[in-house]
């Protein structure tokens, strides 16, 4: 079989550091299939990628025996001749299409930016292209699609974008680095089982990036697991997962989310919620009417001290704004009970006696912890409001300890978060949140933006937590198999209502909705695409 893309000795190293980013890594890639690269954060799998169309910071300095395209080496070549590729022969689709897609043009002036960059056609033509491949990536009603920016799209919608303006200029090599990371796992599957179809119908040769071994084991037919920027092992994709050779791949293995939740305790209700409605007000156009939202409907719930509940639905399905309601952070209709508090009936500072009492871990630490505080000055910030009894002495000796219980050393108190790794980042934002000695802690995507050996820790972690101090958590994500592995009860939320609660276990076995049925399946299916 011909080789597509052929990566020999590929070197990549920074400026002022000692050890290089990227070591000695050598693959290939045949036309029509599909290669994954997988490993965690800083194992060099997206600067490989980057390298081929020599997208890397000017910091870098990249060597290798060669990086052919169909047998030409494209290691020396200048920008002008670089460009001819990038979008052309090699369509790349990144992890987070918003970021990606310019904000301020809509979907038709990006994708025919890219058609008018590499073909000499006008603009009608352009046009007329654009829409044959919305809808080759199966968007509904191409030319509405078109006349919309970024923002008004969908997360599964983007991504299609995105897929469309890699396919602009019929690529041979397509390079998807990360492309559903952020997504709902059903939106996950689509966008992956359209990928396939492409690679299938289209005869393309894809390079996967990702550090999820249920993905490369569902849809890739060669793999390479990179570790501290060399790969470690390689080999046809059923092969290297059914017996791994090297430890490392094992590890990935192991860590990957699964089981169920350990036995609860015995205990009575801690948070019960009746009725609970959220409607949103918004205006259509400038002197447009007033429209409502309903983005909680009559969502009743109650959860037992010491257990988890679980929440699961797609983006847009109520989950957070649930969240925010029970916290009382926004204004919602019905009964939200603390034990025996109404919190429902508390204005104002007379709640703030029971915010020690409920706590939140948000999804993405980086974006909750202040970057210009150091981390005791992030952790210390809810003993400083609630605890004014405790002198600087004790406060400093509490965030030492909270830090040492989440698995921390007390010294990363005098850090700043950007000296920080993802897991330990979230490990700071538990410790926020638990210094206070809460009796709930609702937990919105904690694991999501991790890496699945990172993600695992700090499961694993919570879970000890749990036990230790018998903590009550509700419990957010879009990924069954982490809700399966902490959760006791779940509730299945679709457009703000339950369609679905019980035992996770029982809902597991024999899920009665559809919708749900659709989600587990999603998941769990571990047919090979390929």
């Amino acid at each position: 079989m011909s080789t597509l893309l052929s990566i020999r000795n590929l070197r990549i190293c920074f400026a002022g550091q000692e050890k290089p980013a990227v070591d000695g890594v050598n693959f290939a890639l045949s036309p029509g299939k599909m290669h994954a690269l997988v490993g965690e954060s800083g194992s060099g799998k997206s600067l490989t990628a980057l390298s081929i169309l020599r997208l890397l910071p000017p910091a870098a300095q990249v060597k290798a025996d060669a990086i052919e395209l169909d047998g030409v080496d494209v290691t020396d070549w200048r920008d002008e001749k670089l460009r001819q590729l990038r979008g052309g022969r090699i369509g790349m689709i990144f992890q987070e299409p918003l970021s990606a897609l310019n904000p301020l043009h809509i979907v038709e002036q990006q994708v025919c930016e890219n058609i008018l960059i590499h073909q000499q056609i006008d603009r009608h033509k352009a046009r007329l292209r654009c829409i044959a491949l919305l809808e080759k990536v199966q968007l509904p009603d191409p030319e509405q699609i078109m006349a919309r920016y970024p923002h008004q799209l969908s997360g599964g919608q983007r991504q299609r974008v995105m897929i469309a303006m890699a396919l602009a200029n019929d690529p041979a090599l397509l390079i998807a680095d990360e492309p559903t990371t952020a997504l709902d796992v059903t939106v996950e599957e689509s966008i992956l089982d359209l990928l396939k179809q492409l690679q299938r119908d289209l005869g393309l040769g894809v390079l996967l990036i990702t550090h999820d071994l249920g993905i490369v084991g569902r849809y890739a037919e060669e793999v390479s697991v990179m570790c501290a920027g060399k790969i470690v092992e390689q080999g046809n994709t059923a092969a290297v997962l059914a017996d791994p050779q090297h430890t490392y791949t094992r590890h990935l293995i192991d860590s990957a989310p699964g089981g169920t939740a350990p036995t609860p305790s015995n205990s009575g209700t801690l948070l019960r919620a009746s009725a609970l409605s959220v409607r949103f007000s918004q205006r259509l156009g400038w002197l447009g009417k007033k429209s409502h939202l309903t983005a909680v409907n009559n969502v009743s719930l109650s959860i037992r001290r010491g257990q988890t509940l679980g929440v699961v639905g797609e983006s847009g399905s109520g989950k957070s704004t649930l969240a925010m309601a029970l916290l009382r952070l926004i204004d919602s209709r019905g009964d939200i009970s603390l034990g025996d508090i109404r919190l429902d009936a508390l204005r104002g500072k007379q709640m703030q006696p029971y915010r020690a009492r409920m706590q939140i871990v948000f999804q993405d630490p980086w974006g909750t912890l202040n970057p210009r505080l150091t981390i005791g000055q992030i952790v210390v910030e809810g003993l400083e409001v609630h605890r004014r009894d405790l002198n600087k002495t004790a406060r400093d000796a509490r965030v030492a300890a909270i830090l040492t219980e989440v698995g921390l050393e007390a010294e990363m108190r005098h850090r700043y978060p950007h000296e920080l790794s993802g897991g330990q980042r979230q490990r700071v934002a538990i410790a926020r949140a638990l210094i206070l000695e809460p009796e709930l802690l609702i937990l919105d995507e904690p694991t999501s933006a991790l890496d699945r050996s990172v993600q695992h820790q700090v499961l694993e972690l919570l879970k000890a937590l749990q036990h230790r101090h018998n903590l009550t958590y509700i419990f957010i994500s879009h990924d069954l198999r982490v809700v399966r592995g902490i959760s006791h009860d779940l509730i299945v939320m679709r457009d703000g209502c339950i369609v679905e609660n019980g035992n996770t276990e029982s809902i597991f076995q024999s899920p009665q909705q559809p919708y749900t049925q659709q989600l587990i399946h999603a998941a769990f299916d571990e047919t090979v695409k390929y």
